[in-house]
């Protein structure tokens, strides 16, 4: 049995041989594959992982390249028609007496004295109890000359056809009122397909 200390000193010894004889292989190893120690020893240096997609996550969408905004809500486009569409009063006119008078009477008006701007456009009254507007004439159609009578026709069918449209398009019929049979005739040699919208009144100038 030898002393503590000098077994420590020989274990030491010992292993100091070892690790010299384990170095000594690797370097006679790496002399033999052609390679410096540099090569042999592996990278500690981990690679960064490939950046995979993850299914879960959004991806962030494309600028479309322009400005653009969405259209308005459809409350605010229904606010907006029934405004145009509202059927105001306003005055007569004037300066024809038995026409302001028929209109009151015939359809009868619902706001006598008065027309009604419906979409910018004025008609000669809105019938009580209805969603009808009317445009009356009291022309005197019958006294005209054929040429005379043609030129007026053919205006009122222009005219007939644009307020038909516009009461149309706010939900309102429309009655296009003439004061004798011979002025529905010659409208409607113009535009047979008008005769239910157009009402002979009887009206007298």
């Amino acid at each position: 049995m030898a002393a503590p200390e000098i077994a420590i000193g020989a274990v030491i010894v010992v292993g100091v041989v070892v690790v010299g004889v384990v170095i000594k292989d690797a370097l006679d190893a790496s002399e033999l594959s052609g390679e410096t120690p540099e090569e042999v020893s592996p990278s500690l240096q981990a690679e960064p992982a490939p950046q995979v997609p993850s299914a879960n996550r959004k991806l962030k969408p494309e600028p479309a390249g322009q400005d653009w905004f969405p259209p308005g809500p459809p409350e605010s486009l229904d606010r907006e028609r029934n405004r145009r569409c509202e059927a105001i009063p306003v005055k007569h006119r004037g300066g024809d007496v038995a026409h302001d008078a028929c209109a009151d009477r015939v359809p009868p008006n619902r706001y006598p004295g008065m027309d009604v701007l419906v979409d910018g456009k004025r008609f000669d009254a809105l019938q009580v109890g209805a969603r009808v507007l009317w445009e009356i004439k009291t022309d005197q159609f019958d006294t005209y000359s054929l040429f005379l009578r043609d030129q007026v026709a053919r205006d009122h069918v222009e005219e007939m056809r644009e307020e038909r449209g516009i009461a149309a398009a706010c939900g309102y019929g429309f009655v296009f009122g003439v004061s004798s049979a011979a002025h529905k005739k010659a409208l409607l040699e113009l535009a047979p397909g008008l005769e239910s919208i157009i009402v002979v009144t009887g009206c007298k100038r």
